[in-house]
């Protein structure tokens, strides 16, 4: 990752500064080392001590609508070398002296070109903390249990094939909401009616529902909902790697990006946050309905008023790997944190096959004897 330092007197603005780690033993370059607070080089193994810089500041909160004026400090933004894949449109963060690399998500080649992407710097990260063999480890598991799976991908998966350490944005909101509500509450109430049955009267009792309107009001804050930044990745696939321990967070520090990827975002912070207002929508509905109360519940208006709506952009740890299968790519994410494993893959169509045939030779062996027992 790289940061928009701040010029020096005289020198021109918009300056990209990229951050290099040499190791002081023998000039390789160190990567940060997961689960550690370390530096570690990847050539003589020297560690060194990422040092704690305590900085209150560094998580604050953006106050979204002057972000949406366009009133953004210039210590809030960052220029960073981005390329588009070609293929699946990740915009893929060049690191220093890097010019050609390949896509995390789908493995297509990529060549950096000469501009630069300026955009709000990430304020903090969760650093990773699952390493590539174990995340190696959780993707082969994933992929044994999936029977259905070409056996090409279970080779693939055991073969130990390298995985990208990539850092993927987020961006996460806080708002204030307090929602004035009409609606109806419903209580069920039984009324015994006299059927026959058989030939014979029988009293049974039938629920009924009692409707009466109401009106209220609820309240709500809204702590870091998570919307993800980026469109390269299924957001299905994303959502399914959580919950994310965000408590954990810590201030934005290079030290933390060294040796691995990060993603610029493509979800913009009005297309962000006007997802974030539908996830706060749903869970104030189901405040509304707890709040009518009764058995049965109907919202007929719900007016919400939000504010004190702030941000952050962040970035949260992921390893991805990806499968060409008969001309087709297929990608798998780890949740970097917690060693959970999300993804697409091909299905064998003869296991498929094999499967339906065995199923229904069961079938016919059981309607056979069962027609015996008959």
């Amino acid at each position: 990752m790289t940061d928009l330092a701040d010029p020096a007197p005289g020198a021109p603005s918009g300056v990209v500064e990229e951050h290099r780690f040499p190791c002081p033993v023998c000039g390789s370059d160190m990567h940060y080392a997961p689960g550690t607070s370390e530096l570690a080089c990847t050539h003589c193994g020297h560690r060194e001590a990422i040092a704690s810089r305590p900085d209150p500041e560094a998580t604050r909160e953006i106050d979204f609508e002057s972000a949406r004026r366009g009133d953004v400090p210039v210590s809030e933004i960052e220029e960073t070398r981005v390329a588009s894949c070609p293929n699946c449109g990740a915009q893929v963060e060049f690191a220093p002296g890097t010019h050609a690399t390949r896509c995390p998500y789908c493995d297509t080649a990529v060549v950096a070109d000469t501009g630069t992407h300026r955009h709000i710097k990430p304020r903090a990260l969760l650093p990773f903390e699952v390493d590539e063999a174990r995340a190696q480890k959780a993707l082969t598991e994933w992929l044994g249990s999936r029977w259905f799976a070409p056996n090409g991908l279970r080779q693939y998966a055991r073969k130990g094939r390298r995985m990208n350490g990539i850092y993927v944005p987020f961006w996460t909101f806080d708002a204030a909401t307090q929602t004035e509500y009409r609606g109806q509450r419903g209580d069920t109430y039984y009324v015994t009616r006299t059927v026959m049955r058989d030939g014979k009267p029988t009293q049974v009792s039938e629920p009924r529902i009692r409707w009466r309107r109401v009106r209220g009001r609820v309240a709500r804050f809204f702590d870091d909902i998570l919307v993800l930044g980026s469109k390269s990745l299924p957001k299905a696939h994303t959502d399914a790697l959580g919950p994310w321990d965000l408590p954990a967070l810590i201030p934005y520090r290079p030290e933390y990006v060294a040796g691995f990827m990060a993603e610029g975002y493509q979800v913009e912070l009005d297309a962000a946050y006007a997802e974030a207002r539908q996830i706060m929508e749903d869970v104030i509905r189901t405040d509304v309905r707890r709040d009518i109360g009764g058995d049965q519940q109907r919202i007929d208006d719900m007016n919400t008023q939000v504010s004190d709506v702030t941000f952050k952009h962040v970035l949260l740890p992921v390893w991805t790997a990806a499968y060409r299968y008969r001309g087709q790519s297929y990608a798998f994410v780890v949740n970097a944190r917690s060693g959970k494993v999300q993804g697409a893959r091909p299905y064998s169509k003869w296991k498929i096959a094999i499967a339906v045939l065995l199923a229904l030779i069961v079938a016919a062996i059981l309607g056979y004897f069962g027609y015996l027992n008959q």
